[in-house]
């Protein structure tokens, strides 16, 4: 341990030769297939260089792809880092969405009191959203996983209902709600940097998203709250024997959790469409789970990670139309990052 160099060996091997193994194992194993197919690997690597790095613009869509992406994956670590499982980030998202399109549709007031509003409204509803599942894992001892999986089938019923049957937009038949007002809009970058276009969707959501990573690597490392959420997850009955209240902290970490699940909800409300739209995630909350073990449940891996999965959102459609290879092959070849990912780990962890 002389000059913590082994220390120092021992973290890089563990918490980042595996995701760059997986990340180089994902891309090699592409251009095998793409090699049996008789097609270029060469060409496919360039068109994901161009998609992606082109030009301000073409990056501005990869950081926006990856904005609700660092939201949901610092939710699932903050509760992982605890020893908890928050699956439930998509059923969190939605509250959260719905919640700021109601408080951007309903107060009209200035953008100094409105955006707060909308963004901490939004917050609220996440947290009470998630923050069920902690009440029942910490009083009943009801699994979470199970939990926060039921409630998102509750919110995506619930907010299905308010969207068609009570707050829809009039004359239209797509479910969704009236604009909220402008002054609850979150500008976009390319307003404020002369280097993105206009029409570029990257909006002020994703400074938000920075900070975030900062706010949390700060909490769970600096703060006593932070260090009860660690000892929690690392060590239960140390922790109680210390002082600390398992119960107390499994509600207010999984609150928490679904508070920073709530912010990608913001990002598609205040940041992009405006309006409540059903349907409107791709999955966020699923992929933040992938986004988090890839990040090694570190908010600068994570933020990492998120930018990696956006550039894969970003090129799957320009592959399909250069290429032809289906848009969801790519898209699944996700999945196999992941499998890669958990198999370097154990192999390297074996060694170790």
């Amino acid at each position: 341990m002389q000059n913590g160099i082994p220390q120092a060996r021992y973290l890089f091997v563990n918490h980042c030769v595996p995701p760059l193994l997986a990340i180089f194992g994902f891309f090699l194993l592409c251009g095998v297939v793409l090699l049996i197919q008789g097609q270029s690997p060469i060409e496919f690597y360039s068109i994901i260089l161009v998609s992606a790095f082109s030009s301000f613009d073409d990056f501005g869509y990869v950081l926006f792809n990856a904005t609700p992406l660092i939201f949901t994956g610092l939710a699932v670590a903050i509760a992982y880092r605890s020893g908890l499982f928050n699956i439930g980030c998509e059923g969190q998202l939605y509250s959260a969405a719905f919640a700021a399109a109601w408080i951007g549709i309903h107060l009209p007031l200035p953008a100094f009191l409105l955006i707060p509003f909308c963004v901490g409204g939004a917050m609220i509803a996440g947290a009470a959203w998630s923050a069920i599942p902690g009440f029942l894992k910490a009083r009943y001892g009801a699994h979470e996983v199970i939990n926060t999986i039921m409630m998102n089938f509750i919110a995506f019923a619930l907010m299905n209902y308010l969207v068609t049957a009570v707050y829809q937009e009039p004359g239209q038949m797509i479910p969704q709600t009236s604009q909220i007002y402008e002054a609850a809009r979150l500008p976009r970058l390319g307003a404020l940097l002369p280097i993105l276009p206009h029409s570029n969707p990257l909006n002020l959501s994703f400074l938000f998203a920075c900070g975030c990573v900062v706010l949390c690597y700060i909490f769970l490392t600096y703060t006593r709250w932070g260090y009860e959420l660690r000892l929690l997850g690392n060590a239960h009955d140390v922790a109680a024997y210390g002082g600390i209240n398992p119960q107390t902290v499994t509600v207010w970490v999984m609150a928490l959790s679904g508070a920073v699940a709530g912010l990608a909800g913001v990002t598609e409300v205040l940041g992009y469409r405006y309006r409540f739209l059903d349907n409107f995630s791709s999955g966020w909350g699923f992929t933040g789970i992938a986004v988090a073990l890839l990040g090694r449940n570190n908010p600068f891996g994570i933020f990492a990670a998120a930018v990696l999965f956006g550039l894969l959102n970003k090129v799957a459609l320009d592959i399909e139309i250069l290429l032809e290879i289906r848009r969801g092959i790519f898209l699944a070849g996700q999945g196999i990052l992941i499998i890669w990912l958990v198999c370097t780990e154990g192999i390297l962890r074996k060694k170790t």
